[in-house]
């Protein structure tokens, strides 16, 4: 059951089933602080559970495939990663919404790994990329444990490319799954192997490419007014401008409508009781 309104104090507290549906996508309404705790209290269950990063793409990826959305909706988290989701669950009624970055969410797990002592494993990326990205990983945790680092391939793996993969992964003892091959392509990826692998999945997107300094980071003041797509519009033009201009639009357009009808309908008269 999703209730109203949340206060932003009472937000860590909510329990990880709670989802505001936007566009008909189920987004966690938590913090980045309890994501962060929520996902090292599961890394030592040694089970394999997977975490999505949500964001307006992912939304639509969802809307126009119901057997994606499944696999989204399977999550054990469903993170508000972009701010028009954040504001859409504001819009909703939840004024205490908060953003939880995939990024950052990375950030705060590799440094809390680190200072724990929890394994943590990296799944994607160029070879080039995830070198930088080790590099930079371990000058900025020092002691981090890094149990596996694997650079699949751009096309799909063969079942026995997978099958050693997943071997290697399994036998690294990685408590903590970092898993950045993009959207949608990661949650399907989470999904089919998690009931193969004994971690916590987590599909971090662009993080890797950022941590690592391939990718500028947008500017803070872009990320609080929910443009920072328009920052990475600017660094990839031509891969992101259809994306875009097909779900941007639509997105708006489907939002509004639900806007719309939740505050219609929590405005509607409630019928008087006979004799009263």
């Amino acid at each position: 059951m999703i209730p109203e309104s949340i206060e932003p104090d009472a937000i860590t507290n909510v329990p990880r089933e709670v989802r505001v549906p936007v566009v008909g996508l189920g987004i966690s309404l938590l913090t980045l602080d309890s994501a962060t705790d929520q996902v090292l209290r599961w890394s030592a269950e040694r089970t394999g559970r997977y975490v999505c990063a949500a964001n307006v793409h992912m939304v639509m990826e969802a809307h126009d495939a119901p057997a994606f959305a499944e696999v989204v909706s399977g999550a054990d988290l469903v993170l508000p990663d972009g701010m028009p989701l954040v504001f859409a669950q504001r819009l909703l009624g939840h004024r205490g919404a908060a953003r939880a970055r995939g990024v950052e969410l990375t950030e705060r797990l590799l440094e809390r790994a680190a200072r724990q002592g929890v394994p943590v494993a990296f799944y994607g990326g160029t070879p080039h990329t995830q070198g930088l990205l080790l590099e930079a990983a371990r000058r900025r945790y020092p002691g981090l444990r890094v149990a596996a680092a694997i650079s699949p391939p751009f096309r799909a793996p063969t079942p026995e490319e997978d099958e050693a993969d997943v071997r290697a992964i399994a036998a690294s003892g990685a408590r903590i799954l970092l898993v950045g091959i993009g959207c949608p392509k990661q949650e399907r990826w989470m999904a089919d192997h998690a009931s193969r692998l004994p971690c916590v999945m987590v599909g971090v997107g662009q993080a890797f490419d950022l941590l690592a300094g391939v990718v500028n980071e947008a500017p803070r003041w872009m990320h609080g007014l929910g443009l920072s797509w328009l920052h990475r519009l600017a660094q990839e033009p031509r891969r992101l401008f259809w994306r875009y201009a097909r779900h941007n639009p639509r997105f708006l357009a489907l939002l509004l409508a639900q806007v719309l009808r939740h505050h219609l309908g929590s405005r509607r008269p409630t019928a008087r009781l006979a004799g009263m």
